[in-house]
């Protein structure tokens, strides 16, 4: 198995963006990603945090179908996830697993290696260097 992150990726309104999220998930289709587990999170304008199922959204409807293992998002992620969320805003909160790096994360696991750690940097970083 490659490496796996846990992702938030916010919206600015209560309602998911479709064509946002049908780029995201085409990720998967290249075979570059696996979607593991993902959830929809919302935070009302009056602060209420809610979270829903892929299955409960037409347009994620049956992402998760293949799913073997037990859900990994907990409602622990979720009130991290919406910890990060304005008011009246939403987000998909996604596991994946980086498929293109499985060769690499076996190769490392056979010499006595693991995969220590990883650090996702920010698009406003690297535009600034």
């Amino acid at each position: 198995m490659g490496p796996v992150e846990f992702i938030v990726l916010a919206f600015p309104e209560e309602q998911l963006r479709v064509p946002a999220v049908e780029a995201v998930l085409g990720l998967r289709k290249t075979g570059n990603v696996r979607l593991i587990d993902g959830l929809v999170a919302a935070k009302t304008a009056q602060g209420e945090v809610m979270a829903a199922e892929f299955d409960e959204y037409v347009e994620l409807h049956g992402l998760l179908a293949h799913r073997e293992a037990a859900p990994l998002i907990g409602p622990e992620d979720v009130k991290e996830a919406a910890d990060l969320l304005e008011r009246g805003s939403c987000a998909l909160l996604l596991v994946v697993e980086h498929v293109w790096a499985e060769d690499a994360a076996i190769a490392v696991r056979a010499a006595g290696g693991r995969i220590a750690g990883s650090v996702r940097i920010p698009a406003e970083r690297l535009g600034a260097a």
